[in-house]
């Protein structure tokens, strides 16, 4: 067997150990990079209840600037805060729209999420029955089944209804189906109540009477849209860019609230009548993250933690903090 020579195979060697440390040394700047680089995909949520979500879409708005650096862009729909809050937990999109108070429920549960912009302060939700139900009053829910979907805005709009006139929701019969489900049962009978959400609740309204016996706007949480703290962590520059995105789609409501509304009832597949109920229930003004949304979802917290819904020993003004950051929406808007 021929023999290598020593020089040959020294060589040899220092040739792939100087190779090895070029693939370790190029694979750490690539880490490195991350974060100044850009995403291959960015994964949005639309929701029925998020208005400025369904012209962002429908437009393709974000399909238009992203294309320009080749990255893709894919849509998911969200049928409600729990579902937005579980698909940014499992990583199945980067940015999900949500109710504030049900975000803090995920964030203090561990969800890596933040607040980066507000796209509307709604009264999206009521406590809703049936004409000649005999039900006038929260007081009036005690021993009733209620329909509720765990983890939104509505479920946390109907315990702090219930804790304003000392009820708990140990109180009632808690019947827990998606929004639609809910009104569908609540039209059937098969519950006594429902805690509602636009535009199911605005339809039922109009197409069935159904009767809005308790509203607050001030128990409402704002609509937030949260990004996955991975994702902004890696791409902070993009977050900018959704949020760019999110402004022009707002103003755009602003300025054209037939259109919005007719575009709403194409999308949701629901009656124009009904879709312009649902915009004048939303304020569209304050998109900037600030302390009137600390001072909301602080209160909603605390009330939760008195429901045994959030961990009684958390620190909601510290997640609040945490959950909640304006610095994006600052730097783009103001």
């Amino acid at each position: 067997m021929k023999r290598i020579p020593l020089i040959d195979l020294r060589s040899f060697l220092a040739i792939a150990l100087f190779g090895f440390i070029l693939v370790i040394a190029s694979g750490c700047a690539a880490a490195e990079g991350e974060t100044e680089g850009k995403p291959e995909k960015i994964r949005l949520d639309y929701a029925y209840y998020s208005p400025t979500s369904l012209v962002l879409k429908k437009f393709e708005w974000a399909e238009e600037v992203f294309a320009e650096e080749d990255i893709e862009v894919e849509w998911t729909l969200s049928q409600g805060s729990n579902k937005a809050l579980e698909f940014l937990r499992s990583d199945s999109i980067d940015f999900g729209s949500s109710a504030g108070a049900a975000a803090l429920i995920s964030k203090e549960s561990g969800a890596p999420i933040e607040n980066v912009y507000i796209y509307s302060k709604p009264e999206w939700t009521a406590l809703v029955t049936n004409e000649g139900s005999g039900i006038e009053s929260i007081k009036d829910l005690k021993g009733k089944n209620v329909a509720a979907t765990m983890g939104t805005d509505p479920f946390i709009f109907l315990v702090r209804a219930l804790d304003s006139e000392g009820l708990t929701i140990n109180d009632i019969t808690l019947t827990n189906l998606q929004h639609a489900d809910g009104g569908s049962a609540l039209v059937s009978g098969d519950v006594d109540a429902w805690a509602g959400l636009d535009p199911h609740m605005a339809k039922l309204e109009l197409e069935e009477n159904a009767q809005l016996f308790f509203r607050n706007a001030d128990l409402n949480t704002y609509g937030f849209l949260n990004v996955r703290q991975e994702f902004a962590d890696k791409y902070p520059e993009y977050v900018n860019k959704v949020i760019e995105l999110y402004e022009r789609a707002r103003n755009w409501v602003l300025e054209n609230p037939e259109e919005a509304a007719q575009l709403l009832a194409e999308e949701a597949d629901i009656d124009l009548e009904v879709a312009k109920i649902q915009m004048e229930r939303n304020d569209f003004s304050n998109a900037i993250p600030g302390q009137v949304h600390e001072d909301a979802i602080v209160e909603a917290g605390k009330v939760l933690q008195d429901a045994d819904v959030l961990n009684p020993d958390a620190d909601v003004e510290k997640l609040t903090q945490e959950l909640i950051n304006p610095e994006y929406a600052k730097e783009i808007i103001e």
